[in-house]
């Protein structure tokens, strides 16, 4: 009861001292709304390069600008650390770490493991532990509550834990951290109630749940459904290519239905943290029940394999100029996973890039963003300049990533043959421009006789 009356007021008080534990495109953002709303924040990472970033006010996160760092650093509240002792000094701890998946398309939650041993080492009676990574139902209570409870540490009582999905998504200008509502699980009433109190101080919108196991499922249930939504219409993409029907036309006039209709979008892949492995955590997890979800199964299936799509519709466009992938000089447009951001985590572009490499192609790439990558040989490939006179050497062009900053219609009328996986041409009718989800074919009836004038 005094342990968490205790922490009750200083968090009230704004003088409880909050630690995050991974400073990547979740924890850092997460620290700089706790310094605004008044706390003092310690910050640890791993990453050396990382921390020594920060305290120069650099800052490596596209959604925290390096003003806003700086003022952060100036508040004097703010305090960058490998040093994973400073532990013993907090009332507050918020876990941002990775949860990526392993070779075998298991979960790997070994950052989460290796942060509970450490805490173990440096925790004291009544802190708060919130975890925010993405992981399976039930990870809270077995990878946290109870390694604690074996220290003799009693949940609710000696320490309050928590469970709170991050939501982030990068270069979101609408939604940050703050505004994005923030779903919440405690292991007991109290720790729910100093989690609710903690978390509705630093946003804007809580949403408390019955349990942690909820909050967990919540997150594997957002990106798990548009994992499979993503799925559906990349099939309706293919089965469209295949009739001879424009599938962007057909999801445009779909979406004019004011009821019973949510758009999604075909594409190369998908990319990015959450909608490649979510789904998988869910799926592992599952499996234990003795429950095997074909839904899942199914759409990650199907994603997987539009890289090969582009591959092959890449290929029939070539044909249309007596080419072949084979030799062929290829300009991917942009490979970040997503439009105006840097991050290349899971990005189809990477996969595209190998494949069209191994077809005997000669691959070059443009993202303004993303200015390099290390291929599936441990070579650094670096983005060419941004050259429309360059460009028109290339036997075609990829578009991977629609960033805004394209001039598309300059892009079109180099005259060079371009395979749009995103619709980012739309309303440009230069015959050179080719779309998944349409069919080259029908293409190649009315239009190869002028295309080879």
């Amino acid at each position: 009861m005094a342990r968490y009356e205790e922490l009750q007021q200083k968090i009230q008080r704004k003088t409880a001292r909050v630690g995050v534990i991974g400073l990547g495109y979740v924890g850092l953002p997460l620290a700089v709304e706790t310094i605004k709303s008044g706390y003092t924040v310690i910050g640890i990472d791993l990453h050396a390069g990382k921390i020594e970033s920060l305290k120069r006010g650099e800052s490596y996160v596209q959604d925290i600008s390096n003003e806003t760092l700086q003022e952060c650093l100036a508040t004097n509240r703010f305090f960058p650390t490998t040093d994973y002792s400073v532990i013993e000094e907090l009332d507050a701890i918020s876990i941002c770490v990775p949860t990526p998946l392993s070779p075998n398309q298991d979960p790997d939650t070994s950052y989460i493991t290796n942060v509970v041993e450490q805490i173990k080492r440096f925790m004291k009676r009544g802190m708060l532990i919130t975890l925010e990574s993405t992981t399976y139902p039930g990870t809270t209570e077995e990878l946290i509550q109870r390694e604690f409870e074996k220290l003799g540490y009693r949940a609710g009582i000696d320490f309050f834990l928590c469970y709170s999905p991050e939501r982030v998504d990068p270069g979101n200008r609408k939604y940050s951290t703050y505004n994005t509502p923030k779903v919440i699980g405690g292991t007991t009433e109290r720790c729910m109630e100093l989690g609710t109190l903690l978390y509705g101080s630093l946003v804007k919108t809580v949403v408390p749940v019955s349990s942690p196991k909820v909050a967990e499922m919540s997150k594997l249930l957002e990106n798990t459904f548009r994992s499979v939504n993503i799925a559906f219409m990349n099939e309706m993409a293919m089965m469209c290519d295949r009739m001879g029907i424009n599938v962007w036309e057909v999801i445009k006039a779909a979406s004019t239905k004011p009821f019973g209709f949510m758009p999604f979008y075909p594409g190369p892949g998908i990319g990015g943290h959450c909608i490649p492995l979510d789904p998988m955590y869910l799926s592992w997890k599952a499996k234990g029940f003795r429950f095997h979800s074909q839904f899942i199964e199914i759409a990650q299936s199907i994603n997987d394999n539009m890289p090969d799509y582009v591959r092959n519709k890449t290929a029939q466009v070539l044909n249309i100029y007596a080419k072949a992938i084979n030799s062929s000089r290829i300009l991917i447009l942009g490979m970040a996973y997503k439009p105006e951001v840097d991050d290349l985590r899971e990005s189809p572009g990477l996969e595209i890039y190998e494949l069209f490499t191994n077809s005997g192609a000669t691959v070059d790439y443009y993202d303004p963003y993303a200015q390099s990558f290390v291929n599936k040989k441990g070579e650094v490939v670096h983005s060419i300049a941004n050259d429309y006179e360059a460009f028109k050497t290339y036997d075609c062009m990829v578009l991977i990533t629609n960033h805004q900053c394209f001039a598309y219609q300059e892009l079109a009328d180099l005259g060079v043959a371009i395979i749009d996986t995103r619709n980012a041409f739309e309303g440009i009718t230069n015959p050179n421009v080719y779309r998944i989800g349409t069919s080259v074919a029908i293409r190649q009836e009315k239009e190869v006789v002028s295309l080879l004038a």
